[in-house]
């Protein structure tokens, strides 16, 4: 084989009048009058290459080139002809011209060219992943993965981190719903969990005296994917004894700082914190997109005795009212309007009332008529000028109030085209509740997780006042995402033993599925905290995608299958008979 010299993507005016060999794929092929051109692809760009009929070898085997062969060619770098510069290729001033071809293999005619997988179904793309990857698009997506671990590993070093492996065979836990199972054919009628975290292991490693931990660990849920959600998925995982919230949320944000200069050359800024009650309040989320405004406003007072018997029920039943100011929303129309109204019933409201601000303060649409008397105090309270439009939330739960209003923001920013390219809004929330109550199941939840430290302000009050009880936790949003997560861990275990009691796990039952830890948090564990990144998410934003299967280089379907390799697949009855498993089939 022509050993290689440079890469399609290296060659440039410098080179002129030196020889170079390149070798990667066919992108295309053109004959004009006998002068046969190609654009010779490899991972790095795309350099074209001229075959002149007086090279006969060269000519003749550049003859048989078609869409997806892999050569090697040799040959002299010459600039293009006047006007024939392609000033978007970084090679676009030089071409090569070849002498000597070597064919290292024919290609089939492939099922798409990769310059035109954006025109294919992602489903036929997903089957053959290897030639969608050769896409330029694609590789760049891998290169900026790669150089977002790079950046991570580099900086984690220099703040004195070990990187650590921690098992993929674990054992399954209470909170372990969403768990794949793998059988053990050692111990029979036990299995395996493949684990949706390592964070048992990151407090083991902190009590072992770690102090710093890292892991780019890839990490397992058997539930729904999603546009931003696969089943499994990559952590960049960090965990710390002898610190502070503070300490790990300035860390973390100093590594975002770095990725987002090295890969993006943007700078970010220190990033604003926001407490989760304020979150919820004004946005309805607590992953609040900072882009626009849109924020929710409280109008329970300014709307209270009207003649609009839905806001008066909900009052009097200690229930509340929000409103969403939308600058120049009056210009929607009736259709448009009754649409939002269908979109805010899968949240739980029951309709969307609404009204527009008319000239000198009246109102009109919707339920105008009946707020009449008091549209000076909501024109007021919500600042809406003449062209806006009010939307507004009622119920006598604040939760569905704000998720409905939250859901609909977003829509409306999206519709209105409020958002704009190259925005980075970034915000800490803080301070999120230790857990949240299950009014259908009757039992509390972790907002978080069951480790997560409340404050030590509110240690006291952990089963007199558990609603209210806040915990060290902090969530890292850019652009409505939450891209990662974390908090300072229980390392005392009897007030871990309190928390498990709240969830619902008795001692026993602790013992039995956390006594490891318990154990390890009796030896002197040291205060510690964490934060474990998204790192698929990460590249989405770096790459400016909005489907996860993009920045993944094998990824699963939305049913997750593997359209690749056809998995999941059945297996034999031998493998069945070792495991000592039966497959009983459903009816359909």
């Amino acid at each position: 084989m022509l050993k290689r010299t440079h890469t399609c993507g290296q060659l440039r005016e410098d080179h002129i009048d030196t020889q170079a060999t390149l070798a990667g794929w066919v992108n295309n092929y053109r004959d004009h009058g006998g002068v046969i051109f190609i654009d010779l692809r490899d991972r790095d760009g795309l350099t074209q290459v001229v075959f002149h009929p007086e090279n006969a070898d060269a000519h003749t085997m550049a003859d048989k080139l078609r869409h997806e062969d892999v050569l090697a060619v040799r040959g002299s770098v010459v600039a293009r002809q006047e006007g024939m510069a392609n000033p978007k290729l970084p090679t676009g001033q030089i071409e090569l011209d070849g002498v000597e071809v070597q064919i290292l293999k024919k290609s089939e005619t492939p099922p798409f060219n990769p310059e035109e997988a954006a025109k294919v179904g992602e489903d036929r793309r997903l089957q053959y992943r290897y030639i969608d990857l050769r896409r330029p698009a694609m590789q760049d997506i891998l290169r900026t993965r790669h150089r977002v671990t790079k950046v991570v590993r580099d900086y984690c070093d220099e703040q004195g981190f070990y990187e650590v492996e921690t098992p993929f065979l674990c054992r399954s836990t209470p909170e372990g719903a969403r768990d794949f199972l793998v059988p053990s054919r050692l111990q029979e009628g036990a299995f395996y969990a493949l684990p949706q975290s390592p964070q048992l292991f990151k407090q083991i490693l902190m009590a072992a005296g770690c102090e710093k931990y890292l892991q780019i660990v890839r990490c397992f849920r058997d539930e729904d994917p999603r546009a931003d959600r696969q089943a499994e998925f990559t952590q960049i995982d960090l965990e710390m004894s002898f610190v502070t919230r503070d300490d790990v949320m300035d860390l973390c944000e100093g590594m975002v700082r770095r990725i987002w200069k090295d890969v993006l050359d943007v700078e970010v800024p220190p990033v604003r914190r926001m407490t989760y009650a304020e979150a919820m309040d004004k946005y309805g989320i607590d992953r609040p997109d900072l882009r626009f405004g849109l924020e929710l406003i409280n109008v329970t007072e300014a709307v209270s005795g009207t003649e609009f018997k839905v806001f008066n029920s909900v009052i009097e039943a200690g229930g509340m009212v929000k409103a969403i100011r939308v600058p120049g929303g009056a210009k929607l129309t009736r259709k448009q309007t009754d649409g939002y109204a269908e979109f805010v019933k899968q949240f739980g409201a029951g309709g969307l009332p609404i009204t527009k601000i008319a000239a000198d303060g009246q109102l009109e649409t919707g339920i105008a008529k009946f707020i009449q008397p008091v549209a000076a105090k909501l024109i007021e309270a919500t600042g809406a000028e003449e062209g806006d439009l009010i939307c507004f939330g009622v119920d006598p739960r604040k939760e569905v109030v704000e998720r409905v209003l939250g859901e609909l923001r977003l829509k409306l920013a999206e519709d209105m085209d409020l958002i704009k390219p190259g925005q980075w809004e970034w915000v800490w929330i803080v301070d999120f509740p230790m857990l949240d109550w299950d009014e259908e199941a009757k039992r509390w939840n972790s907002l978080h997780h069951p480790f997560t430290a409340p404050k030590a302000e509110d240690m006291d009050k952990i089963e007199s006042d558990t609603a209210n009880v806040l915990t060290d936790a902090y969530d890292l949003v850019l652009n409505g995402s939450e891209v990662g997560g974390g908090s300072i861990r229980i390392h005392q275990p009897e007030i871990q033993q309190r928390v498990f009691k709240l969830l619902g796990i008795d001692a026993k039952e602790a013992k039995a599925k956390f006594g490891f830890l318990l154990d390890a948090l009796k030896f002197g564990a040291p205060p510690h905290g964490g934060l474990a990144f998204g790192l698929d998410r990460l590249v989405m934003h770096l790459c400016d995608t909005t489907n996860i299967r993009d920045v993944i280089a094998f990824p699963k379907t939305q049913n997750g299958a593997d359209l690749m390799t056809e998995a999941p697949s059945e297996v034999d009855q031998k493998q069945l008979d070792e495991l000592r498993l039966r497959i009983v089939q459903t009816q359909k």
